[in-house]
């Protein structure tokens, strides 16, 4: 048994060196086959290729195959790079985008507070708004100015569009504006083009009622809504917005002023009646005394 294995390894060492060397020889020359710049050479190598070549497609299909997985694992790497960078860029487009907006709805806002067209009686002081101390039932803001700069109670606020409500409590750097949809506010208004008075009426929604019309069926949708200014209690002819009716029919007005995102508030200074104090105040003074020559009648009765 030990004859016969070491009969083996006396064949099969110089049989295996004998092929290592006849692969080391075919692979050295068709290394330099391929080097050998020689038509002759040349001819030969694409024969080889055409001879190979076909025979192997299928052992190189795998490869091919595992090579274009590669270039797609590779080119899908770079798309989801690409595609976190414009996820990024997009935020930050999202975010210049919003304090674009912001800007503009601001910069419009004060372009409307500029051209708004108001009586030369009237002057105005404008405002910040601090905070919304609106509940729900209440409707009401804060602005940055009061008392010391001259506000006093009553007086007519708006925004660049339209009437926004009233002064109701003034401190010395603040003051306090209900507005038109606040469930205590009501103001007479005029509707346009009929003429007919009246009563807006707040209820805590974003349309105030219209109460106490006269003749509710010459109010068409999308009539114009001023100031009346009766009873003194705005001036006449303010903005306030337009007609519109509910699924009930109920009359209601679409206000011109964005209560909802209010930045800047017009505080309009009214100025007072004259007080009278005393009756005779009512009382023309006596004529003075009339100069140039007597009257006919007068000298009749003199004489």
């Amino acid at each position: 048994m030990a004859r016969n294995q070491s009969t083996d390894e006396i064949y099969q060492r110089p049989l295996r060196r004998l092929v290592l060397v006849i692969l080391c020889v075919f692979l050295i020359g068709l290394a330099l086959l391929w080097r050998i710049d020689n038509p002759r050479a040349e001819r030969i190598r694409a024969a080889l290729v055409d001879r190979v070549v076909p025979s192997f497609e299928w052992a190189l299909a795998p490869v091919t195959w595992a090579g274009r997985l590669i270039e797609d694992f590779e080119g899908y790497a770079r798309v989801y790079e690409q595609n976190q960078d414009l996820r990024r860029e997009l935020q930050q487009m999202t975010a210049w985008r919003e304090a674009a907006i912001q800007l503009e709805q601001e910069n419009a806002r004060l372009r409307d507070l500029n051209k708004v067209r108001l009586s030369p009686d009237l002057t105005y002081i404008s405002g910040v708004v601090l905070t919304d101390s609106g509940s729900p039932f209440r409707r009401s803001v804060l602005l940055n100015i009061g008392s010391d700069d001259g506000i006093q109670d009553g007086w007519a606020a708006m925004d660049g569009l339209g009437l926004v409500g009233r002064i109701a409590g003034v401190g010395a750097r603040t003051s306090r504006v209900i507005l038109l949809t606040d469930g205590n506010s009501r103001i007479p208004v005029t509707i346009q083009p009929s003429g007919k008075r009246a009563i807006l009426a707040g209820d805590t929604t974003a349309t105030p009622a219209l109460e106490f019309v006269e003749n509710p069926e010459d109010v068409r949708a999308g009539d114009r809504i001023v100031t009346s200014g009766d009873g003194g209690v705005f001036p006449a002819d303010l903005l306030v917005g337009q007609v519109v009716r509910s699924v009930n029919g109920q009359l209601r007005v679409r206000l011109a002023a964005e209560t909802g995102r209010l930045e800047y508030l017009r505080v309009l200074r009214t100025r007072e009646a004259a007080r009278i104090d005393d009756t005779g105040a009512l009382i023309a003074p006596p004529a003075g005394p009339v100069q140039g020559p007597p009257a006919p009648g007068d000298l009749a009765q003199d004489g």
